[in-house]
């Protein structure tokens, strides 16, 4: 069977935190990842997480402004030091929710700023990361996000992640791939998945166009759940779309796979 996780930032996310996580327990899921958990206590994520009976498997670091339309932390040339406080931050709070995977959000193209200096200090933030969490047992995953929906964005695209994986060069930086942004970028989901899953560390899915659950949109989700499990892909596959209420019975279908 697949490994699901839900995204308690985006699903069912008009219910407080308590309450989000019961109604994801109850309807079958053995774990949740959250984008910014910063907000809340340690200690209430932790008796949450325990009295649910579920694992927390990936966080994101802290990204500065980026959630509210700025550059972000990770690619902005003299924000380093600022960059290296949310890092430590991520990796307490990583071990303190026995946490699997820290995500790093590469961000927007800043002002003024040119794409190579931009992507010189993402590399070099992103091997700090890899480092960092390696020491504590936790992978390091960074994304790509679709030109669209978050025009700027430094990394776009799977050829994209791959320079990046590359330029890094070390061996506990994974791809966090979305298929919903991938999608959007046009690309072939089967065969990327395919070619790719080696080199991912975490998985995270939502229908095309309108970003909602599986078999709301044009996505073959009967194609890409089956082939994730056959390739086979270890990791957790995160269920991070936008829906309310009712918006678990696409799971009914993994049953049959």
């Amino acid at each position: 069977m697949l490994k699901l996780s839900a995204n308690v930032s985006m699903l069912l996310n008009e219910y407080p935190l308590a309450e989000r996580l019961a109604r994801v327990a109850q309807a079958g899921f053995d774990a949740v990842e959250v984008q910014f958990p910063y907000d809340e206590q340690q200690m209430l994520w932790q008796q949450l997480l325990a009295r649910h009976h579920l694992h927390c498997v990936l966080i994101n670091a802290p990204a500065g402004d980026l959630m509210q339309g700025g550059a972000g932390l990770a690619g902005v040339p003299g924000r380093e030091a600022e960059f290296a406080r949310a890092l430590q931050q991520a990796c307490d709070w990583a071990q303190a929710l026995n946490v699997e995977a820290v995500n790093i959000l590469p961000g927007r193209l800043g002002a003024g700023i040119a794409p190579e200096a931009a992507l010189h200090t993402l590399a070099g933030n992103l091997k700090l990361a890899a480092s960092r969490l390696a020491d504590i047992g936790v992978r390091c995953t960074f994304e790509a996000i679709n030109r669209f929906d978050m025009p700027g964005f430094l990394i776009d695209s799977s050829d994209a992640m791959l320079k990046m994986q590359s330029r890094v060069d070390h061996a506990n930086l994974w791809l966090q791939y979305d298929l919903y942004h991938m999608a959007r970028m046009g690309a072939e989901l089967a065969d990327e998945l395919t070619a790719l899953w080696p080199r991912i560390g975490h998985i995270q899915f939502a229908d095309v166009p309108g970003r909602g659950a599986p078999g709301s949109g044009k996505l073959p989700f009967d194609v890409l759940f089956p082939l994730l499990q056959k390739l086979p892909y270890p990791f957790w596959c995160g269920a991070e779309y936008r829906a309310q209420e009712d918006s678990f019975t696409w799971k009914n279908f993994l049953s049959n796979i």
